[in-house]
């Protein structure tokens, strides 16, 4: 999804298209514990901002209710269509520029005046879903900011075609006393797109559902694919004219999202002065202005500079990556005392293997858990993971 809407999304943005409510609609989230410490800063005028977006689209939208979900076939079909260049543009690459794709990169956020406050890392890798072969990229976006943990997760499996297959994707903000929760579900199934929201603000559950027909959402951009896209057009060095591809906002509607050339331009990474190409992504929500981010990558497709217009925070790459170039040389360290016993370990290695192969979702989970144990050092490893499993 590209328009999530907890606080989460407004900290560490993958992407927001969010509008500011009108003031007289404005209804307040009750008044959260210890609010206090929090009302000299500007980071507190951001969270009260976030929360009171929430509470005022819940109550507007007529498709939300509480405790169950509503099932409906999403807005009118046909209003809004993604131009034929973007869709014939999604299937024109082949499998020598996708697999260009399959690296992992990390960033870090900093704040307006220079402060670090946490991470960005995105993972494209192969997988296998809907049993055809597939791209799996997995994005985080994890910090804490005047001592509340904050971050964005996405999950999504792309075809060779990018289409999304399904997403995941979850947002949260932790305060003393006060969370928000935000998780949305997107995936295909008998030839429609299901998606499934639920926002959790303190002890309130809102849930959403809706569908559209897969022949609707041709040309769907989600949070994640739009990662792989600026990956693929910053590698061919150039963005196609007179493309206007689909995603969907807060309502599920059908809008418009474009890619427009920002150009070329050297610039300093690392200690090292490097070319980078730059490609800005706009979401036409139809209401004022469109959000527009500005991204900056290298040659090889690796991301320098993401950051959001009118956002605070700017993500930046510090050190430059180098790719491993093929696997190395593997030293025989213990060698056992009976054929049997390697066969068998080889046996268990290659079925080990194969699942994690089959179940890629596995590092991804495994990556979001040790990067918030990280963040919150808990005294009690044992009973924060508890904790952490028992939300899954």
């Amino acid at each position: 999804m590209t328009t999530r809407h907890a606080a989460g999304a407004c900290l560490f943005p993958l992407s927001k298209t969010e509008k500011e409510p009108k003031k007289k609609n404005i209804k307040l989230v009750p008044k959260i514990k210890n609010i206090e410490i929090f009302e000299n800063r500007p980071f507190y005028q951001q969270l009260k901002s976030c929360f009171e977006r929430i509470w005022m689209e819940a109550e507007e939208d007529k498709t939300v209710c509480l405790g169950d979900s509503e099932t409906t076939d999403g807005p009118e079909h046909g209003q809004l269509a993604a131009s034929d260049d973007a869709v014939a543009f999604m299937s024109s690459f082949d499998p020598e520029e996708l697999q260009r794709c399959v690296f992992t990169e990390s960033l870090v956020v900093f704040s307006e005046s220079g402060r670090e406050l946490g991470t960005f890392n995105v993972t494209v890798q192969h997988a296998r879903k809907l049993q055809q072969p597939c791209l799996l990229l997995h994005a985080q976006s994890h910090g804490t900011i005047d001592g509340a943990p904050c971050g964005t997760t996405v999950t999504t499996y792309i075809s060779c075609e990018l289409e999304v297959l399904e997403e995941n994707y979850h947002e949260y903000i932790k305060l003393e006393g006060h969370s928000v929760d935000n998780r949305c579900h997107l995936v295909q199934q008998d030839g429609k797109m299901f998606i499934n929201e639920v926002t959790t603000v303190e002890e309130e559950v809102k849930k959403e559902s809706a569908s559209y027909p897969i022949s609707s959402l041709n040309g769907l951009i989600t949070e994640g694919s739009s990662l792989l896209l600026m990956r693929l057009i910053t590698l061919r060095r150039r963005v196609p004219e007179n493309m206007a591809f689909v995603t969907l906002d807060k309502q599920l509607n059908i809008i418009h999202t474009t890619f427009s050339d920002l150009g070329v331009k050297q610039m300093e990474v690392g200690g090292e002065v490097k070319e980078v190409f730059g490609v800005q992504r706009m979401v036409h929500s139809g209401k004022s202005s469109p959000d527009t981010w500005e991204n900056y990558f290298l040659t090889n497709g690796h991301l320098v500079i993401r950051h959001q217009v009118g956002s605070p925070f700017t993500m930046r790459l510090l050190q430059l990556q180098s790719r491993t170039e093929g696997p190395g040389k593997v030293s025989l360290v213990q060698v056992e005392n009976t054929a049997d016993f390697l066969e068998r370990r080889k046996e268990l290695k290659e079925e080990y293997a194969l699942y994690l192969r089959q179940h890629p979702e596995i590092r991804a989970l495994i990556s979001d858990f040790m990067q918030l144990l990280l963040l919150r050092k808990p005294e009690n490893v044992y009973q924060f993971a508890k904790e952490y499993f028992s939300l899954k």
